[in-house]
């Protein structure tokens, strides 16, 4: 980073990109399409740029003594979504009876020490900075109620989005399983026909068989009743009686 930077160069269009990028993420989900937008997203961070919470949220601002006067707590964008100053907060312990002041970005100074960007305000002397107004917000601060509620949705939403993703992801791989269980479930099917040929050849022959043999015992059975039902032949009639032999004559 060059030791005097241009405050227009330091700070991107955040608001904007912030936007972009939240609305490009939900048409993408609601779409389920893998086109990417020509202009919308970027994947690198290049020479002239910085990311806010690396180098300029939270960042200690020093004095013309080098002495610690304050840490930048938010930036100030316009209605043309740059960054135009900082709410740097001063005094105080810990946050506790800490004072707020807005600083416009011209008046800060960006120098590189020691591979790493240090941020100075040399007309902030003590006296100054008890003289200064604090910063006052046109709009009241989000209430926990507010940003809990927030947070919510924006869990909800990327679980709906990341669930979605992976459905899709997972998708080639399920119609994959699916192709191979129909073609395992075909081969499985050839295989097993030739066998069932034979069963069902075999469940024939044992059925003519069957059947044939309850034919027999039908008709067997069939004789036994009509032998047992037929009338009893007539008897026979009995001899005539031997005539009696004659006496003899005296």
């Amino acid at each position: 980073m060059n030791k005097h930077l241009n405050p227009a160069h330091l700070f991107p269009v955040l608001a904007v990109a912030s936007f972009a990028a939240t609305t490009a993420f939900t048409s993408l989900a609601m779409a389920g399409e893998a086109a990417i937008p020509a202009g919308v997203f970027t994947n690198a961070q290049t020479a002239d740029q910085y990311l806010a919470k690396d180098t300029l949220i939270g960042a200690k601002v020093h004095g013309a003594d080098g002495k610690i006067i304050g840490d930048i707590e938010d930036l100030i964008i316009n209605d043309y979504n740059l960054v135009t100053g900082v709410v740097m907060g001063t005094g105080g312990f810990l946050g506790v009876a800490e004072k707020k002041v807005g600083v416009n970005v011209q008046a800060l100074k960006f120098v590189e020490k020691d591979g790493k960007t240090e941020i100075s305000l040399p007309e902030a002397t003590p006296e100054v900075l008890a003289a200064t107004e604090a910063y006052k917000r046109t709009q009241p601060n989000k209430s926990l109620l507010e940003r809990a509620k927030e947070k919510a949705q924006e869990l909800t939403d990327k679980s709906t989005a990341t669930a979605k993703s992976a459905a899709e992801d997972a998708k080639p791989t399920l119609d994959s399983a699916v192709e191979k269980t129909k073609d395992a479930y075909e081969k499985a099917k050839e295989a097993a026909k030739p066998m069932l040929d034979t069963a069902t050849e075999k469940t024939k022959e044992a059925y003519e068989k069957a059947k044939d043999a309850a034919g027999s015992a039908v008709e067997s059975a069939k004789k036994a009743i009509d032998e047992a039902t037929a009338p009893a032949p007539a008897p026979a009639p009995a001899p005539a009686p031997a005539p009696a032999p004659e006496a003899p004559k005296p």
